[in-house]
């Protein structure tokens, strides 16, 4: 397998106050990890920043407009929302966030690699198609599913989001649409309190599948082998793509799935089994989630890992 990791220093400078766990230590942790001689194959691009235009893929402009109206032009840190706040640099690193992305997508839907792995803050999954939330300010993943389907023609695109908190920003852009099939594992009730198993949307493209504190690895790879993968297979997606949140990890201060590195490694491997059925091996990971840098590191690393060995 050849593998691709997105990555850009503007990521570290997204600002967030002292102790927000949503941190720049995150990705410098990460890339201390991916020193490792494992990761020696590993092929590392600049992230491109992405045209602003580019955010209307997935939000209305009235959504763009407002949050380029919070950034500060001084080095301050804004709330802008319950848990989410911006810096100066915040804007930029967002639209090269979704530079990587877009670009990861270009190369699998090429076939310059097999995969991609894009190692971006702040996160997106909570975005929904008006509103900024949860650390996120424009959905990364739901604008990498219309890239893929507008310039390629994909007619079938899959989104796993394994993160510990449920995708509400996912679910609710493709809450009515038939050819974006979404699937969630996350802890319940937890943050933001959606993702219910009867949140199935309009065409019936979305699956939850809800996991309880202290569930653990059994019950995380059991959600998968009956909610996740059986979707999967019906589904038969021509692209996938993963929100890979890490914090669902049994260290992580957020949540309390306790899951282990292996499941991470484990879930990789099935997702890239379906890609290798049905999407040409094309398997496109956004980073979201993850706050215990050990975990994290641990977690990310085994994930990539896995990605380069097929």
């Amino acid at each position: 397998m050849t593998t691709r990791l997105y990555e850009n220093s503007i990521f570290l400078e997204h600002a967030t106050p002292e102790g927000h766990p949503e941190r720049a230590d995150r990705l410098r942790t990460l890339n201390i990890a991916l020193e490792h001689p494992n990761f020696d194959k590993l092929d590392r691009k600049q992230a491109p920043q992405a045209n602003e235009d580019t955010v209307l893929l997935a939000h209305p402009e009235e959504h763009l407009r407002w949050v380029m109206r919070k950034i500060p032009e001084e080095d301050t840190i804004l709330q802008i929302e319950a848990d989410t706040q911006v810096g100066p640099k915040s804007f930029q690193a967002a639209l090269t966030g979704i530079g990587g992305a877009i670009a990861a997508v270009d190369d699998v839907m090429t076939g310059k690699v097999d995969n991609a792995f894009v190692a971006s803050r702040p996160p997106g999954h909570h975005a929904e198609k008006t509103k900024a939330m949860g650390f996120c300010l424009f959905n990364n993943i739901a604008i990498a599913a219309r890239h893929a389907q507008q310039t390629y023609g994909v007619e079938r695109v899959a989104i796993v989001d394994w993160d510990v908190h449920h995708g509400n920003g996912t679910q609710d852009i493709f809450w009515d649409d038939p050819s974006v099939l979404f699937c969630s594992t996350h802890q319940m009730p937890l943050y933001p309190g959606t993702g219910a198993r009867d949140e199935t949307g309009t065409k019936n493209t979305i699956v939850n599948a809800p996991l309880s504190a202290n569930d653990g690895s059994d019950h995380f790879r059991d959600a998968f082998k009956s909610r996740v993968l059986p979707a999967l297979e019906n589904f038969r997606p021509d692209l996938v793509l993963i929100s890979a949140g890490f914090d669902a990890h049994h260290r992580d201060p957020l949540a309390q799935i306790n899951l282990v590195g292996d499941d991470f490694d484990w879930a990789t491997g099935r997702l890239m089994e379906i890609a290798g059925k049905y999407a040409g091996n094309r398997v496109v990971s956004l980073l979201e989630g993850g706050y215990d840098l050990e975990g994290l590191a641990e977690s990310a690393g085994l994930h990539i890992c896995r990605l380069m060995r097929g």
